[in-house]
């Protein structure tokens, strides 16, 4: 569901690819073959050894190297297709660093993620990258595919990743004479939720994994959405730009200063107790901009409040009010469209998926569905999408670490919701010391969805992770960035849930509070 400027629009016969994938990887001590190999190939010997073959199903239609550029380095680029219709990007670095690195997709999927953002960065540190469409071609905001195509559907929802991962490292070892010493993946978003689809499912099938943003509760997230949307679409119930400004100007008011500074981010969201009916306008009607009417603070509770269906079968926590809903990245478009919600990606992702999941009729008004009328076709989509099994005990035992993200503006995806995914899981493995034997949880205050916002968003969780898997150093508190055109304007601790970062440097002083040596990571 990852949709970045910050938002990209980009996806069983093949049973035995995917149990072979499970073999020799993942987060056991046995990487393959560990010999020396021709780890030292060139990018150009790595394109000339799969130029044309054929390996673990997937059949190389293009290698060709790619000249270094000023953002990335010589590597060569290959194409391939596992039949009949799940195509895969594998890049290969001059200078291997003997991992493999694969990123994940976003929304719908439907097209191979581009070389930039944290794909970039892998491939930049050494790393031999692998993305796919995840079965199929396709709008990212379409769900169309899975209409009457179930092959696709399966793809889409758990089989892509561990098929493609059996074919990559089949590639590396022909183009590098050995297999991949480690293999992570890292996705926001969708590919949050193949992150933790993984970790469930394929417990063995990595060494370390990042989840940043995850959707992992389909039917609850989407079930959500479609809740808000008909809130927003109630007569009255539309925001114009100034009434989004209003909710966040009163947030921002009432909370800012709770982490210590007021720099328009709220960035201890535990202390904020903000109760949005105190903008009521009198009577409840629409009187202006200063207030909402009671149809608008009806939409903001459908947001806030948690979502239940199927007599509590399946729920979503509501999303927190953060202060920076005016943000461009956040409530207008994603939530209210503002001025029209079917201009919002909430709207155009949940409208899909009823037309093409639940009530399986692309002519359907999402707007006039009952989320859980055919409860068949709900638990056929949680079947499918829902990545929700809190249990990561054999994740744990394979050796394998996790990194758990999230933004604090995210308006496409609720925080609460990881939140509670990590609760869940801690309780589930036996509590917070054995959480912390194999797994850490950051939120980044003010970021937006995967990235954006005007908090710091930028980490290299990657290094992190496999200084953890390699070196066995556990990260705690990290550093992100604020970084645009190339120059950094702030940097914040990265604190582990729960704590966040709380200025304690001088008052008054823009150049301390541009520095995260300034703030201390606190609990709340």
């Amino acid at each position: 569901m990852q949709c970045h400027a910050g938002l990209p629009f980009s996806r069983f016969t093949l049973t035995v690819l995917a149990a072979g994938a499970l073999l020799g990887c993942g987060g056991s001590d046995d990487h393959g073959d560990n010999g020396a190999g021709n780890a030292s190939a060139t990018a150009e010997q790595a394109c000339a050894a799969l130029a044309g073959k054929t390996l673990a199903g997937a059949t190389v239609s293009t290698a060709a190297t790619v000249a270094a550029s000023a953002t990335a380095p010589l590597y060569c680029k290959v194409n391939a297709t596992i039949a009949p219709q799940l195509n895969l990007e594998l890049r290969l670095p001059q200078q291997w660093n003997g991992k493999l690195y694969y990123g994940g997709g976003g929304g719908y999927n439907g097209a191979i993620p581009d070389l930039s953002g944290p794909n970039l960065n892998a491939l930049t540190q050494g790393y031999a990258t692998v993305n796919s469409d995840s079965g199929h071609q396709g709008n990212v905001l379409s769900a169309d595919f899975a209409l009457n195509d179930t092959y696709a559907a399966n793809l889409f929802g758990s089989l892509s990743v561990p098929t493609v991962l059996s074919s990559a490292r089949e590639m590396v070892q022909a183009a590098y004479g050995k297999q991949p010493d480690r293999a992570y993946f890292e996705g926001c978003s969708n590919g949050g939720r193949e992150a933790l689809m993984a970790a469930q499912r394929n417990p063995n099938l990595f060494d370390g994994i990042i989840a940043r943003a995850p959707a992992y509760n389909w039917v609850g997230f989407m079930g959500q959405f479609n809740r808000t949307a008909k809130a927003l679409a109630a007569p009255g119930g539309g925001f114009s730009p100034a009434k989004v400004a209003t909710l966040a100007a009163a947030v921002r008011n009432a909370c800012d200063a709770g982490d210590g500074i007021v720099d328009g981010v709220v960035a201890n969201p535990q202390a904020c107790s903000f109760d949005p009916a105190v903008l009521r306008c009198a009577g409840g009607a629409d009187t202006g901009n200063a207030c909402l009417s009671d149809a608008q603070l009806a939409a903001v509770s459908s947001w806030t409040a948690t979502a239940s269906w199927a007599g509590g079968a399946y729920t979503n926590a509501g999303w927190a009010l953060t202060g920076n809903e005016d943000d461009p990245g956040a409530w207008a478009t994603w939530v209210s469209g503002t001025p029209n919600v079917q201009f919002a990606l909430q709207y155009l992702f949940q409208d899909t998926t009823v037309k093409n999941y639940l009530a399986r009729d692309r002519t359907q008004d999402s707007l006039a569905y009952t989320w859980d009328s055919n409860l068949n076709a709900v638990y056929a989509l949680a079947a499918l999408n829902d990545a929700t099994n809190a249990d990561l005990r054999p994740f744990k035992n394979s050796n394998a670490k996790l990194i758990l993200w999230h933004g604090g503006n995210d308006a496409a995806l609720s925080h609460k919701a990881t939140t509670a995914y990590y609760q869940a899981a801690t309780a589930a493995v036996g509590g917070q010391a054995a959480m912390d034997a194999f797994a850490r949880y950051y939120i980044a205050p003010g970021v937006n969805h995967c990235a954006g916002g005007p908090g710091a968003d930028d980490t290299d969780l990657l290094a992190a992770l496999d200084n953890w898997v390699s070196n066995n150093a556990a990260p705690a508190t990290l550093t992100a960035r604020k970084v645009v055109a190339g120059a950094t304007q702030l940097t914040r601790p990265l604190c582990q849930y729960p704590q966040y970062p709380r200025y304690t440097g001088p008052a008054n002083n823009a150049a301390a509070a541009a520095l995260a040596s300034n703030y201390t990571c606190t609990a709340p």
